[in-house]
């Protein structure tokens, strides 16, 4: 019985997580169309880097992994007032519905390319057919889901072994675990970036979590969130140490410690490798208890994001690249100069120009603070409008 839980209030700690990493995530957008070296180095490669281009990035890989995983709490928490079929029918309606809002509004907001010459499949279409195969695996008790989802995070990267010295893929596979190019015609391809396999794991993982927010209250449900939190990321730094199992790079000692400790933390997004996802969700259930019940101006203000957080997600990308194009224009080229034939690149980027991390992030505040009215506004149009069914699906 989740009797607790049986009205449709919200939780706030998942608000306050879920705002959290969608505020972060606009930097990593940001520092993509900002950064001076965006398009030219590799932030995380331990050779290369330094802490604060590092961190920049490292930070906003608790961004995905938290969406997805919160994204099947959700639909475990709409469980508790729509019936089986209700639900079901839910999950993969609103599923395709993701995968489009993908392929045609994201990809056109993050290319500014009418042409769709690459097509990107990336986080929204991975929550969107993750949530399509839970609308079908939802009829099952939370008994057989959870191995289900384990199964899958734990032993994704058994795959790796099977990939390893192979050079070619099929689009199928790529789906499932092998980020791919793959041309379509002469001027159009799909990139595959989100294969799905290890966020469905994940996805699946967060459905079952959520029934805990009714087994548990108070103090018991924050110290029992806060030691799995905890327990989970003990368990990716003894895995990580042995560098036997559960990611594709090994980690290196490094001509010096800090250097060491990026390649140790440097571990696989594309697909997300078993540690990656410990490394990240350890920290953030160990914040759903620490935040449990949390009160005050800061997390009202971050809590609006995290309840509206696909409209956000759409408006981010399209205010980062607008102002990208201007700052392009007001550097000295003109806009045909902008509409780049290298569509692997968003139109108005050339790859060494842009600026150094203080004025991108500074950007990035602007972008995320800028966009909070609206987001207050679409939050309160939605408390006052429960009753219209298709609000759930923006």
């Amino acid at each position: 019985m989740y009797t607790p839980l049986r009205t449709r209030n919200r939780i706030t700690s998942i608000d306050l997580l879920r705002g959290l990493v969608m505020i972060i995530m606009a930097l990593d957008h940001t520092r993509d169309f900002f950064h001076i070296d965006a398009w030219t180095r590799d932030p995380v490669d331990p050779e290369t880097t330094y802490f604060g281009l590092f961190f920049t990035r490292w930070i906003t890989h608790f961004c995905a992994p938290v969406f997805v995983f919160l994204a099947g709490s959700s639909a475990f928490l709409q469980s508790l007032y729509k019936s089986k079929p209700e639900l079901s029918v839910f999950l993969i309606t609103r599923g395709l519905w993701l995968i489009l809002i993908e392929v045609v509004v994201i990809n056109f907001a993050f290319s500014f390319d009418p042409g769709y010459q690459i097509i990107g499949i990336q986080v929204i279409w991975a929550i969107g057919i993750c949530m399509v195969i839970l609308g079908l695996l939802c009829w099952l008790p939370l008994k057989f889901l959870l191995p289900i989802g384990l199964l899958i995070v734990v032993g994704h990267n058994l795959l790796n072994y099977y990939e390893s010295g192979k050079e070619h893929f099929s689009f199928f596979y790529s789906l499932l675990h092998h980020s791919n190019l793959f041309p379509i015609s002469a001027s159009h391809s799909i990139l595959v970036f989100y294969p799905f396999l290890p966020w469905l794991g994940l996805m699946i993982c967060g459905f079952c979590f959520a029934s805990l927010f009714g087994k548990y209250e108070g103090l018991k449900r924050k110290s029992l969130f806060m030691r799995m939190g905890a327990a989970i990321f003990l368990f990716f730094i003894l895995l990580r140490l042995t560098n036997v199992y559960g990611d594709s790079a090994v980690w290196e000692k490094e001509n010096s410690p800090l250097r060491t400790l990026f390649s140790f933390l440097n571990t696989e997004k594309y697909p997300p490798s078993l540690l990656y996802l410990c490394m990240t969700m350890g920290p953030a259930i160990f914040l759903l208890g620490y935040w449990d019940k949390a009160r005050g101006r800061i997390a009202d203000f971050i809590s609006v994001y995290g309840r509206v957080p696909f409209f956000y997600y759409i408006l981010h990308f399209f205010l980062i690249h607008f102002l990208s194009m201007l700052a392009f224009l007001a550097r000295g080229h003109s806009f045909s100069s902008g509409i780049l034939s290298n569509k692997e690149l968003p139109n108005f980027i050339i790859p060494g120009e842009g600026y150094n991390l203080w004025i991108t992030y500074l950007i990035w505040i602007l972008v995320f603070l800028s966009l909070y009215p609206l987001c207050a506004w679409y939050d309160k149009y939605k408390r006052n409008h429960k009753g219209n069914k298709l609000l759930s699906y923006l």
